[in-house]
């Protein structure tokens, strides 16, 4: 079976810690993979507030989720202090994509690479839309 195979960035501009709470575990007593993907999606909210945008006005466009890919790398536990970095790249006309790294942030094991593709949209066409000129610099930015 073909697996997924994510590539880590050279650098990740942006970092946020998030702790593993007692609603993030699955049955199997580690982090749920849903969970995950909520931490990412908190990571995401931040990261795009440091440059002053939402989800729903960024640079005067909505951005909607197109497409998610998750390479699971270790497990995380209940109480486990996680470093979520993000970068941005591959900017295109009507959207980019945001990768992820997660890590343990007491031994720095690696737990997953993810990548989402965001694409504008207008809520009121339902429509997507060229990406304002002005969020491109969420793909070239230095935020450390």
């Amino acid at each position: 079976m073909p697996r997924i195979k994510l590539e880590e960035l050279e650098e990740y501009p942006f970092s946020v810690d998030l702790d593993v709470r007692i609603s993030d575990l699955n049955y199997g007593g580690h982090l749920g993979h849903i969970h995950l993907l909520f931490l990412a999606h908190e990571a995401r909210i931040r990261f795009l507030n440091s440059f002053g945008f939402t989800e729903f006005n960024c640079g005067g466009v909505s951005l909607i989720q197109a497409d998610t890919a998750v390479m699971y790398k270790g497990e995380a536990f209940l109480g486990d202090l996680l470093t979520i970095e993000v970068g941005a790249g591959e900017p295109a006309k009507k959207g980019f994509r945001l990768f992820f790294r997660i890590t343990r942030k007491e031994d720095g094991k690696l737990i997953a690479l993810i990548e989402n593709g965001l694409v504008s949209f207008d809520y009121d066409t339902r429509k997507s839309v060229p990406l304002p000129e002005e969020v491109l610099k969420i793909c070239t930015a230095d935020r450390s």
